[in-house]
């Protein structure tokens, strides 16, 4: 379909009176497990996200947003939206190309834009784009009253396994800033020199991580599988119980005005972290209520690191934690992001879930130049 200027569009800010304009834009996207519909007035808020409506006629036809992370030096784009029907016009382009221009007008620091995308749409563009990373996505719907089931089936098939497993531990704020203090835990841990956490790829510096850390993010983290459980290197953060125990340690602190996640001074000096090549790192975010019905929820684990058996291990007790937060009788979409190495066997240690397979990779592009939009966004 050719592209015709659209009369009368223009592009604003986006407000709070725009909620049900760009909700009635939003159906049926991402299968029902769209973000956008419970995130989007805590988004508003948030300074660090700017988010722009194109209207016509009065009406909501358009949406982006971009978020400036690492200090302000970098702004992602993201949740592009176009009203059915009103395709073809040029509104994907005259947005995109608006929220570049303000980016770049109104916050002078930017010096890298980053494009977050799925498998669907990347692959036609990555000759023509640097693309930075790209992480294997699994997905499973797991009904509520399947919960305790599914969990159990994970902990059985994972016991079977046999030999040793990693110890997990829940890691505090401060060892979560120390962790990241050594360059080869990075470098190991992150290939690429990038956080990913829930479609946002954040660099590891401390303002990069003080902001997840106040977004009630559960870290887990584990040592080489081959270091004695009883090895004092070990012992640091709060080690996860059993399997089956549902008392993990809580690390979804909602922040609040009355209730901020404290955050550790600089002069904190944690357990130290030692540093290996099978080292494992998983954040899972809180779990948060989507539109697919049926009081469903939305459950990401972003998982970093290469052993099969610590992802394993990670993904469980990530879930473990979900189901202690997550409301009576809820339903959850669950979406692994992981390594691409790692996706064979987190898709056999899923076996038994209901796949949900709405994507199945996910890609960082970058573009230095603001005058480059990837075809994938328009």
């Amino acid at each position: 379909m050719s592209e015709n200027p659209l009369p009368g569009m223009h592009i604003v800010p986006a407000t709070a009176s725009d909620y049900k304009g760009l909700m009635s834009i939003s159906k049926g996207i991402y299968r029902g497990v769209d973000p956008l519909p419970f995130k989007y007035r805590e988004w508003l808020a948030d300074p660090q996200r700017k988010m722009f409506v194109a209207k016509a006629e009065g009406k909501v036809v358009g949406f982006s947003l971009f978020v400036l992370i690492d200090g302000g030096t970098t702004a992602v784009f993201d949740c592009l939206r176009i009203a059915p029907g009103m395709r073809g016009h040029g509104i994907a382009r005259e947005l995109q190309q608006y929220c570049l221009d303000y980016g770049w007008s109104k916050h002078l620091e930017v010096k890298t834009i980053l494009f977050m995308e799925e498998s669907e749409t990347a692959k036609r563009v990555l000759t023509q784009y640097q693309q930075v990373h790209s992480k294997a996505i699994i997905s499973v719907l797991i009904p509520h009253d399947q919960m305790e089931e599914k969990i159990k089936l994970l902990e059985h098939r994972l016991e079977s396994l046999g030999g040793r497993r990693p110890v997990v531990v829940a890691l505090s704020p401060s060892e979560v800033l120390h962790l990241f203090d050594n360059p080869n835990t990075t470098e190991e841990l992150l290939p690429k020199g990038l956080l990913i956490q829930s479609w946002i790829p954040y660099s590891t510096c401390r303002s990069n991580l003080e902001l997840l850390l106040r977004r009630g993010v559960v870290w887990f983290y584990s040592q080489p599988s081959s270091i004695s459980p009883r090895s004092n290197e070990i012992c640091i953060g709060t080690p996860i119980s059993k399997f089956s125990t549902r008392d993990s340690c809580n690390t979804h602190q909602e922040p609040s005005a009355s209730n901020p996640v404290p955050l550790p001074h600089s002069s904190s000096q944690p357990s130290p972290l030692p540093c290996t090549s099978s080292h494992f790192l998983s954040l899972g975010c809180s779990p948060f209520p989507v539109p697919l019905g049926n009081g469903t929820y939305c459950f990401e684990i972003d998982l970093f690191g290469t052993d099969p058996t610590s992802a394993q291990t990670h993904v469980l007790h990530q879930l473990i934690e979900m189901q202690r937060v997550l409301p009576s009788g809820a339903t959850v979409v669950c979406y692994l992001f992981a390594e691409k190495s790692l996706r064979d066997e987190l898709t056999q240690f899923c076996q038994g879930l209901e796949p949900f397979n709405e994507v199945t990779e996910q890609h960082v592009l970058e573009t230095k130049d603001c005058t480059i939009i990837p075809k994938c966004c328009l």
